[in-house]
């Protein structure tokens, strides 16, 4: 290759493409799994154990309005965070037929020992009814672009909002005695480059030069953050401010 500017600039197109092979497959490698460790599930563990007797308290299912969030995760999550916080008597209600009802019927036709037919299921003093949803899709978008000689460099962002209203019903009479509403936002990031091409070959026609084998590169990378976690997020605040409405 006689062109000194050319192979600087083959140099510095594949410097880039390897970085951003080496940036993808760092993400894509297997992460070892661990416990949750998100601060709203550690605010939670940092309760206080409530001592005595705790109140009984049940969630049937979270509604959701969200896209791609199922009601049945959602719940799970709910349920997670309320036995986690250590201030509730999480009674079984949503998936009842799934184990313990299963479980007694063994007992109570023969088949498997134990007293747990002959006993009942506890009530529940209060019912929680959580509703999943999206307050403001596309709250705030930004993009912005330049350039340089025919190379594009271009970024943008946007940040969604998502909520959780969730009601306290009085499982007596029916009474919703409180509610608590928790948001929070979503952010994503983007950034990308292209027409590598047009730029050298602009460079090289600057020098009296040409090639026919001027690299293009395309680069492109995102950050988001995931609906998990900040759906996990919204519901462990949800059960913090919950914990303080029971406080006596």
């Amino acid at each position: 290759m006689k062109h000194p500017c050319l192979r600087l600039a083959l140099a510095a197109a594949i410097g880039v493409v390897l970085a951003a092979c080496s940036q993808t497959m760092g993400a894509l490698a297997a992460q070892p799994a661990r416990a949750d460790a998100t601060v709203g599930a550690q605010a939670l563990k940092k309760l206080p154990r409530k001592a005595g007797e705790r109140v009984a308290v049940t969630l049937y299912e979270v509604r959701t309005e969200l896209p791609g969030v199922s009601a049945r995760s959602a719940t799970e999550m709910f349920k997670t965070a309320l036995v986690q916080s250590g201030q509730f008597r999480v009674v079984e209600r949503a998936r009842l037929n799934d184990g313990v009802m299963r479980e007694k019927q063994l007992q109570l036709s023969g088949l498997a020992s134990g007293k747990a037919a002959a006993r009942t299921l506890r009530g529940a003093q209060y019912v929680f009814e959580g509703t999943l949803s999206e307050t403001n899709a596309g709250e705030r978008q930004r993009s912005a672009g330049v350039g340089v000689a025919g190379a594009q460099l271009g970024g943008s962002s946007n940040r969604d909002t998502i909520a959780i209203d969730v009601r306290i019903v009085d499982a007596g009479n029916g009474d919703i005695v409180d509610a608590v509403s928790v948001r929070r936002s979503i952010r994503s990031d983007e950034a990308g480059v292209s027409g590598t091409s047009s730029l050298i070959g602009t460079i090289l026609a600057q020098r009296g030069k040409s090639s026919p084998y001027t690299p293009e590169v395309q680069a492109q990378q995102r950050h988001s953050e995931g609906i998990d976690s900040a759906l996990r997020a919204v519901i462990d605040e949800a059960v913090l401010q919950l914990a303080r409405r029971f406080e006596p």
